[in-house]
């Protein structure tokens, strides 16, 4: 086999295997983000000021690189820090709408890390990790959106339950009240009086 041949069958070899990187960096992204307890505001702002100082070692840190090597490395770096102030907000604000944010901007980081691997690579191989990397981007946040409208449905079905059982609750006491009224009229004078007394006590009413 000649040299040619070699080199080729290893750059396609190394094409391929930064695609298969970047889809399982890509699925990752894309899976629902594990319940996280809600933070309060104070944590939220440290979460942030220590993303922003992680941001800047990282940067320092890349400063001895170049090239495209010194492009990825900035590339993770600002990613980092975005997806740990986006995860920070999820946890602050605790909504689907915030966890859906937060899933959409890691996917988002990951295709910015992906872009800049695929200018590695050239010609068709090229524009296949770049397609790849568009497919992916548009798939994680498609399925950030389908759960984020699942989580809003169940959180609206939940609100629909409660309101229905309050409403039927009162409904309930409304129909008690009636027979414990209708019984006071077999009574008369103090005694009535004495049982519609107890009556709008025990149900509330005035």
């Amino acid at each position: 086999m000649s040299k040619l041949l070699i080199a080729l069958f290893v750059t396609a070899g190394l094409g391929l295997a930064g695609c298969a990187t970047q889809r399982d960096a890509a699925m990752s992204a894309a899976k629902p983000m594990a319940p996280v307890a809600p933070i309060s505001k104070d944590a939220y702002d440290t979460a942030v000021r220590n993303a922003e100082a992680q941001n800047r070692m990282d940067k320092d840190a890349c400063s001895s690189r170049s090239g495209n090597v010194k492009d990825i490395c900035l590339a993770e770096a600002n990613g980092k820090e975005k997806v740990a102030k986006a995860d920070a907000e999820a946890a602050y604000k605790n909504t689907p709408s915030a966890r859906e944010g937060a899933r959409v901007t890691r996917a988002e980081a990951t295709y910015g890390v992906a872009k800049e691997r695929c200018d590695d690579l050239a010609g068709n191989t090229k524009d296949v990790c770049v397609k790849e990397a568009d497919a992916a981007l548009v798939k994680a946040k498609a399925d950030a959106k389908v759960d984020r409208v699942a989580a809003d449905t169940r959180q609206d079905a939940a609100t629909k339950q409660a309101d229905a059982r309050k409403e039927a609750n009162a409904d309930k006491r409304d129909a008690d009240y009636k027979v414990a009224i209708e019984k006071c009229d077999a009574l008369a004078g103090a005694a009535k009086d004495s049982c519609v007394s107890a009556a709008k006590a025990q149900y509330g009413k005035s």
